[in-house]
Order: structure tokens, then sequence, then C-alpha cells
């Protein structure tokens, strides 16, 4: 192959991703021609590629006007990564643990490119319901993990990996970039952060390291509990979530 043919099936490949992390995104099936709008790419591209990812199983055809959404091999791709990388299996058996012992929603969450999402969790035992969409992507700044998934970068990294516009909060705030940096300075320190959710009005959100290998937080365990439980319980969820991260860096 040429160069130019290189690059050109590189652009092919980059964007096959754009169009399985769009409807990932959007949750629901649509045409390729609504999918190139979002995505402001050429419609013939986006056909081509659809048409592509529908032979090997990757997207399925969903309706008779040609919609599309994620397909089934998608879905075993994903248990594979999870038979591999056991840490999401042994993440499961520790979030049970947190959840009996603190009675709160616990969250085992990882970063999805320069976005965070909670990859597995565990329901409190209260009236109300405290949880987050399992797999949804969210800003980094949004999040207590956001403190700590990115300890291991220095700030040019930071602030390449994030977009602009996830520094803008939900009640329309500009987040400061230098007071998010110490925060993450901080809890790298610390190995733990908390705060009053941003993303709602009543919950308090505590999050430790799940380091790997090389020492690197490769992901986090959380806890998400009333505003009120949280401040009465504070010491006793801290230590539960810092013991649970240690137990499961040391298989990780």
């Amino acid at each position: 192959m040429t160069e130019r043919q290189i690059r050109k099936r590189a652009r092919g490949i980059d964007r096959a991703f754009d169009i399985l992390d769009h409807l990932r995104d959007v949750k629901t099936s649509q045409r390729p021609a609504e999918i190139a709008q979002a995505l402001g790419a050429p419609t013939s591209t986006v056909y081509d590629l659809v048409g592509t990812l529908i032979d090997h199983g990757m997207l399925e055809v969903t309706d008779a006007n040609g919609s599309v959404f994620l397909g089934r091999r998608v879905y075993f791709l994903g248990l594979a990564y999870r038979d591999y990388f056991d840490l999401t299996r042994q993440a499961a058996s520790v979030l049970d643990e947190i959840t009996s012992d603190t009675k709160e929603t616990s969250q085992f969450c990882m970063l999805d490119g320069n976005k965070y999402t909670v990859a597995l969790q565990r329901e409190g035992s209260r009236p109300f319901r405290i949880s987050a969409d399992v797999g949804e992507r969210t800003a980094i700044p949004w999040t207590a993990s956001g403190r700590l998934l990115l300890g291991h970068l220095d700030d040019d990294q930071i602030r390449e990996l994030i977009p602009d516009e996830d520094f803008i909060l939900p009640n329309g705030r500009r987040m400061d970039f230098d007071t998010y940096i110490a925060e993450i300075r901080q809890a790298h320190l610390d190995r733990f952060f908390s705060f009053d959710s941003i993303v709602d009005t009543f919950t308090h959100c505590f999050a430790v390291p799940v380091y790997d290998q090389n020492g690197t937080c490769s992901a986090t365990l959380c806890i998400v509990a009333p505003k009120e439980d949280a401040r009465d319980n504070f010491e006793h969820y801290k230590m539960t979530l810092q013991a649970a991260g240690d137990k499961l860096s040391h298989n990780a």
C-alpha cells in the first residue's frame, strides 16, 4: 500500500469508531444520513462504513428505514474483554462487599477515552434510587474519580485530554482549571477524594484509586450516598472504600 492509501485507511478506521461511539452515546438506532449529519461527515462515506460494519456484525439493521444500532458482535467483544481482564470480575465481588457493609450504592469506574464511565454498579438498599447509567460517558471534571484517574498525567497532558467544554458544569459555571489541577494533585497524594456531587444536589461522592501493576490509577471504587448519611458515616465509608481499593489494587 502507498502512504496515501495507508492514511486513507487510517481515517476510515477512525471514522468507523466515531460511528460506534456516536450510537453508544445516543442510545438509539439511527439512519446513516442522521449519523453523517451528527458527525459532520460525508454521507457517502458513512453509508460505505455502515455497510462494512454491518457485514462484520458490529452494526445491525433495526427497521425497514435502514436504521442501525450496535451489533451483537460488540457485545461478544465486551464479554471477551471481561473474561481476559479479570479485574472487572474481582471488582464485582468487592462492590458486593462495599454495599453489604455500608448499604450505599457502590461503583467501579474507569476512563473511556476522554470521558469517565461507570463500568459496574451495586445499588444500595434505600427506598429511593441512587444510581448512574452504567456505561454512560460523563465529563471527567464532573466526577470525584476525575481527581484520581488523571494523577499520573502532567498539567499539559490533562489540558490536552479534556475537551474545553467539559469544564462547563451542569449549572453553567466554568470550573477553574488551576483549582481542578490542585485537587488532582492533592487527591493523588491522599489516595482519596470526596465532594458533594456536581451532577445532583442531594448526594456526596467518595472515590479511591485502584492501581495497576505499574502504579497507575487505572480505575476507581466509589460510594454515592445521601449528603446527610455521608456526613454521619464519613470515616466509616472512607475506611471501607480504602480497604476495598487496597484489596483490588493488590490483585490488579
